[in-house]
């Protein structure tokens, strides 16, 4: 936890930046990557059992997609032109940038099976049950 009482973002505008250099907004990258490192511990219990790098790595691809959202064609998954007798149809993936987990990055978070656990009243930490 940061001295401000505020938990530390998994990744910094930079590492984003490093995975895609188009990266434009780093103040609003910042703000987006401690918002989706905070949906992973929220959604994600094992989440402190997962490595470093994993946890930069999904926390930016959640920015990025979030952040394409509407910049340009990359956040399309179709699209629709319309010229005489012929058209074409678009449709954005992710048309109010909402950030979220995939499965496989539920996955690689320990969250794609399900699996018994407890939480200790007391310590606060997450026991897997066998």
């Amino acid at each position: 936890m940061a001295e401000d009482g505020k938990e530390t973002p998994f990744a910094s505008s930079d590492d984003l930046k490093d995975r895609w250099p188009d990266l434009s907004d780093t103040k609003l990258a910042d703000t987006l990557l401690s918002d989706a490192s905070q949906l992973i511990r929220d959604t994600c219990p094992g989440w402190a059992h997962a490595p470093e790098g994993t946890l930069k790595a999904i926390a930016c691809a959640m920015v990025k997609r979030a952040m394409i959202a509407g910049s340009d064609n990359a956040g399309l998954s179709s699209t629709q032109e319309t010229t005489g007798p012929f058209s074409q149809t678009w449709t954005y993936s992710n048309p109010t940038g909402d950030l979220y987990l995939t499965k496989t990055e539920k996955q690689r978070l320990g969250q794609g099976r399900q699996q018994a656990f407890s939480i200790s009243m007391e310590t606060g930490t997450v026991e897997e049950q066998p």
